[in-house]
């Protein structure tokens, strides 16, 4: 076959209850969207192998390297995302098409009644999808358009290996849908925790606290930092093992060559990655983009309420799903009130409570990505940024121009008044509300610093560089306090220094499983427990922990005693107590220090003890006997610990059935590229590039990973053709090398 030219290189649970009380009025429906098919004119499932394929398949060639990197060479955008399209659900098969129904309102008719609340969010979403889909560029409608028909093609050709639910009718606006967002769940939670007293149950519906290993790191290094004298750019995401990070290598020739990683289920979301001359990583941050406020409604119409002495109109959308009930499909509505300011989260005798967001009806998420991808230096990055359609996350950046760049990039509101912790702020005019948001250029910003160095790990961003602070004076009341905790000062105390590191001596500090927290306590609870006359199994315990060097590796004894002790510790001490010195922003990267409750100290280390015993049969267990990846049949011991006990290497775990530690969450996808004349870098992928357990690409990462080791990328056309193992277009044969 002769190849195409080439170039070198959330939905939670809802919580108001949904009814099947007859509408008052009904969400005005759009013309219902024709799916996006490869070729209308001809048969969707030729013969595999026949050369009758659809245009758009012989418009693409997937080349797959070693561990299945997928690399994607098209004529077009739009043959691109059809091909991407195409080797998602090759290698995630029904999981793609569930998560386009779940973003489009009609996951519930396949999964049942528990799928409800999140499709009427859904059938909102979709019909904002609709709305705003003309308006996007060109060449973001050609990617969706052929998003949609890759998945489409997929199922046609693989109808017999997918559930009959698996229908190929999905339309570019389906695609859309799954990022973008006109409710915030969330939002309704918080309000509502804002209304309760003390004590009070919390709410179904509410969202959870953030699994403590759900972060990122990202680290820059400047041309004077390294061997080379080239940047360098560190990705390293945290994020559940199924949350569907996917890498690939998608060209264009003369528009696009972009390779990092994707989410699965469309071509835009949060992507991380690098093109010929630039690339980035995003950290999560937490800016206040929001404010819930509560108005008065017009007591003569319950359809309005009263906004600079005049009634405004409420909109009352009914929302419809369709669920499987049993073997049958029932039907269920919701009704959602909108404003001109927002969404109403809650409704009184007298008063809305309404959302004002600046993370809600972004229609250009996906031409900013493109813009990101395409951009060519720093200005044109930037200019890309400006679009702010991506209202959160830190950016850390580097190019083959030497510059590194940070952002702590949010759309944060310019309040009128003083922000209200979650709380609902009363307004009777517009002048009471925020109506702009604070400007991008002037958001927390660090170029090329001195040191020669950038670093976050979800921190604020006050101290992402310790020779240039940023002053936190210098933001609204609304901004983020200063704050360090254990992992953001462990990746301070590696890159704050003057050593000048190969890429391959970056990737090896990355990997860093020193366990801060030990550090800064362990020679107090040594004297503390030495002073409480321990008996002699108590002693070895003690003399265990003074041999530990502090670090999680797989084959440390002492480790995980010190894990049992400080979970047991930090729960019941007093918070007010548990360190000797806490923290400060006079000395952010030495505190906190120390222990300030002894007898807490103690009772949790006779605890500890003892738990270790009856879950693991001792207490001097090597870390990895008890710390494991699992995932089929495979079972491996693996280093790293959870980002509360200081470890920069983060993985968390859950227990499992034999009260061991199952690797959940955490490290994953970790990218490192040094920007030399054409790019060079290292990538794993800890759970690999597919779901499925028959696949070769399932988890077969993990050891690499376990083993503090990352894979060559292959980038350039002579690299890709050197680590070749099958070549194909879109419903061929495939040929393994």
């Amino acid at each position: 076959m002769g190849r195409l030219p080439s170039i070198p290189a959330f939905l939670g649970l809802l919580l108001v209850l949904w009814s099947c009380a007859p509408a008052r009025e009904e969400i005005p429906s759009p013309p219902t969207p024709t799916p996006a098919t490869p070729t209308p004119e001809e048969p969707l499932t030729p013969e595999i192998g026949s050369p009758e394929l659809p245009p758009l398949a012989q418009a693409v060639e997937i080349r797959r390297t070693s561990y299945g990197v997928p690399h994607i060479l098209a004529e077009s955008l739009e043959s691109a995302a059809f091909g991407l399209a195409w080797v998602m659900m090759e290698d995630y098969r029904e999981d793609v098409p569930a998560q386009i129904l779940g973003a489009n309102g009609r996951w519930a008719a396949t999964a049942g009644r528990t799928a409800v609340p999140g499709d009427f969010i859904g059938k909102l979403t979709h019909h904002y999808a609709m709305e705003v889909f003309p308006d996007f560029p060109t060449d973001v409608q050609d990617i969706l358009r052929g998003f949609a028909a890759g998945v489409n093609y997929f199922i046609e050709v693989h109808a017999d290996e997918l559930p009959e639910w698996a229908t190929p009718d999905f339309s570019p606006q389906d695609i859309a849908a799954r990022d973008l967002s006109v409710w915030n769940q969330g939002a309704v939670g918080a309000l509502l925790r804002s209304r309760r007293g003390p004590g009070d149950a919390q709410e179904v519906g509410e969202v959870q606290e953030q699994d403590p290993a759900v972060g990122s790191n990202a680290w820059a290094f400047a041309p004077e930092r390294t061997r080379s004298g080239r940047a360098i750019l560190v990705r390293n995401p945290h994020l559940s093992y199924t949350s569907g990070y996917y890498e690939a290598h998608v060209t264009v020739p003369g528009t696009l060559n972009f390779y990092g990683d994707f989410r699965l289920g469309g071509p835009f979301a949060i992507i991380g990655g690098f093109n010929d001359r630039l690339g980035w990583s995003t950290t999560n941050n937490s800016g206040a983009s929001s404010q819930v406020y509560s108005l008065l409604k017009d007591p003569s119409d319950p359809d309005a309420f009263l906004l600079d002495g005049a009634p405004t109109p409420i909109e009352t959308r009914t929302v419809e799903v369709g669920f499987l009930d049993s073997d049958s499909l029932a039907t269920a509505t919701r009704d959602f009130r909108f404003t001109p300011l927002g969404p109403v989260l809650l409704e009184t005798a007298d008063t809305l409570f309404v959302l004002k967001s600046t993370g809600l009806r972004q229609p250009r998420i996906g031409e900013q990505w493109l813009r990101m991808m395409q951009a060519g230096n720093l200005e044109e990055w930037k200019e890309a940024m400006r679009i702010q359609a991506k209202v959160s996350s830190n950016f850390t950046y580097a190019d083959a121009d030497g510059n590194i760049f940070y952002v702590w990039n949010a759309t944060i509101p310019i309040l009128p008044h003083q922000p209200s912790d979650g709380a609902p702020v009363f307004a009777l005019n517009t002048e009471d509300m925020w109506t702009d948001v604070f400007p991008w250029d002037s958001l927390p910003q660090l170029l090329n610093p001195k040191g020669g160095y950038l670093q976050n790990a979800n921190d604020p961003p006050y101290f992402t560089n310790l020779n240039e602070p940023i002053r936190r004076e210098d933001y609204p009341a609304n901004f983020p306090e200063a704050r360090v905790r254990l992992r953001s000062q462990h990746s301070l105390q590696l890159v704050h220094t003057d050593r000048v590191m190969s890429l391959e001596e970056v990737v090896e500090l990355k990997h860093s499983m020193r366990m801060l927290l030990a550090d800064r306590i362990k020679d107090d609870l040594l004297g503390i427990l030495d002073s409480h006359h321990p008996t002699a199994e108590e002693s070895r315990a003690i003399q265990l922990l003074a041999d530990w060097d502090n670090r999680a590796t797989r084959d440390s004894r002492g480790s995980s005693l010190f894990e049992l002790w400080a979970g047991q510790y930090f729960q019941t001490a007093d918070p007010g107590r548990s360190y000797l010195v806490p923290w400060s922003p006079q000395d952010p990267v030495r505190t906190p220090l120390g222990l300030g409750d002894e007898e807490k100290a103690v009772e949790a280390f006779r605890w500890a003890m003892d738990e270790a015993v009856e879950r693991f049969g001792a207490w001097d267990v090597p870390w990895g006997e008890v710390h494991r990846i699992r995932a089929g049949e495979l079972d491996i011991p693996v280093g790293g610990c959870p980002t509360h006990l200081g470890c920069f290497r983060v993985v968390g775990y859950g227990v499992d059935e034999d009260r061991s530690y199952r690797a959940r969450t955490g490290d994953a996808w970790v990218l490192a590229v040094e920007f030399d004349e054409i790019p060079r870098a290292y990538s794993v992928l800890l759970y690999g590039n597919s779901n499925r357990e028959e696949s070769p690409y399932f988890y077969d990462q993990a050891e690499m990973f376990a083993n503090n080791s990352m894979k060559t990328v292959a980038y350039t056309e002579d690299q890709i053709q050197r680590d070749l193992v099958e070549t194909y277009r879109p419903g061929e044969e495939r040929e393994r090398n």
